[in-house]
Formats: structure tokens, C-alpha cells, sequence
């Protein structure tokens, strides 16, 4: 059975010593219930939010992955490889700085008409997912006149709900496997290989929404 990753996005949850996390990570193993394996903030550089933000509109990333409130021990960290022609490549390092594996995104149009997402492992093949499927994306472009109406409609129909996205269901293969893949609903990743680092898939949950929302609504783009 497979394992899943959950990625909850906090409003603000105050900890010792102090500053504010920006999500968590929670784990399901079979039919148990979910456990909290990771709380997740941004690792900003030294100029702070500005240069943080300045730096992900090229597609740049940085986190901390931590097991306790206290930011005692890390689980992961994600650090930036390199940004540039439509691609973004991101190296998750373990507590002690070891490699964990490689995850790469390519923009939509820059390789491919999707975007695709590879997960590279030592030792492994590397798994390649695309976001949506071909089918969903043709419904998607053929209904985006009406997008503005929808939005109107949410905005002064004060019936709630979220705006419309696009497909976002990513399933990865590698040699005939699909040794996981992110769910459409909900902002979950699961695990189907046993031989999966389960932090480098705690990194993946939290890096795709990062790309996933509308300007300014991703979980790593608050500006305090």
C-alpha cells in the first residue's frame, strides 16, 4: 500500500524559538492515521524577504525541512542548482548535508507542452512526470473564455469556493513504474516505490504547490 505525503499550508502558527512556518508535512503509512513528520519554512539569504522573493521569479528555491517546533533537527533541506532557459533544477540535501536526490522542473513550452518534473536518485532511473494530462488541458484552453465570468461570479455571488485551475495531477514513470505521483486534489505526493527516500518526497510536496498557486498565492510568497 502506498505511503502519503500531505502538505497543510498554516495561516500563522507561532513556535519557539520564535518566526513563523509557513506549512507542514504530514505522513499516512497503509490505513494509519497521519502524523506530522515535518514543519516547513523558507531559508532566506542574507537580505532577507526581498531577496528571497526577487529570487523566485526565476524559478529559484530555498526551505527547511524540520522534525520538531523548535528547529532543533532537520528532515531536509532544499537548496537551488541552477535557473535558467525555462529550466529549475533543486538539490534536496539530508540533516547532515548528504544528497537525497535531484528534482528538476521544466516549464511548460520550454521542453515539452506540459510542465515536467523529474525526480533523479543515485542508483535509480530517473521517474518523469508531466502535469495533467493532454485531454484535461485541451477541455481546460477551450473553457478559459469563460474564466472571467467565473471569477466575477465568486467575487460578488458570495458563494465561497476557489477560482479554477488547470490539470495538476503529475504521475511519474521510470523502466514501466510509476513510483508515485501527485494527486489532483489536494497538495498530497504517494510514495509507491518502498525505495523511495520518503524526505526527498516530503521536499517534492512542499516545492510543486510552490509553483502551483496564483501570483502572489503560492505558500513561499508572503511578503513578512
Amino acid at each position: 500500500m502506498p505511503s502519503t505525503l500531505t502538505l497543510r499550508i498554516l495561516g500563522k502558527l507561532r513556535t519557539a524559538p520564535g518566526g513563523l512556518f509557513d506549512c507542514g508535512v504530514d505522513f499516512t503509512d497503509g490505513p494509519g492515521a497521519s502524523r506530522p513528520v515535518a514543519h516547513v519554512e523558507r531559508e532566506l539569504p542574507p537580505d532577507g524577504i526581498p531577496a528571497y522573493l526577487a529570487a523566485r521569479q526565476s524559478g529559484a528555491r530555498s526551505f527547511v525541512l524540520w522534525a520538531d517546533e523548535s528547529r532543533q533537527a532537520r528532515v531536509a533541506t532544499l537548496v537551488t542548482l541552477s535557473t535558467s532557459g525555462g529550466r529549475a533544477q533543486f538539490q534536496v540535501l539530508g540533516p547532515q548535508g548528504e544528497p537525497l536526490g535531484v528534482l528538476t522542473r521544466d516549464k511548460a513550452f520550454s521542453r515539452g507542452l506540459r510542465t515536467r518534473w523529474t525526480v533523479s536518485r543515485a542508483g535509480a532511473p530517473d521517474a518523469v512526470g508531466y502535469k495533467g494530462r493532454l485531454f484535461w488541458w485541451g477541455v481546460w484552453w477551450l473553457c478559459a473564455p469563460l474564466l472571467p465570468l467565473l471569477l466575477v461570479a465568486l467575487v460578488f455571488g458570495g458563494g465561497g469556493g476557489d477560482f479554477p485551475r488547470g490539470p495538476r495531477r503529475i504521475k511519474w514513470r521510470s523502466g514501466g513504474q510509476v513510483p508515485l505521483e501527485f494527486k489532483s486534489s489536494g497538495n498530497a505526493v504517494r510514495l509507491h516505490a518502498p525505495d523511495l527516500d520518503w524526505r526527498l518526497g516530503a521536499a517534492l510536496t512542499a516545492l510543486i504547490p510552490s509553483f502551483d498557486g496564483w501570483i502572489g498565492d503560492a505558500w513561499d510568497a508572503r511578503k513578512d
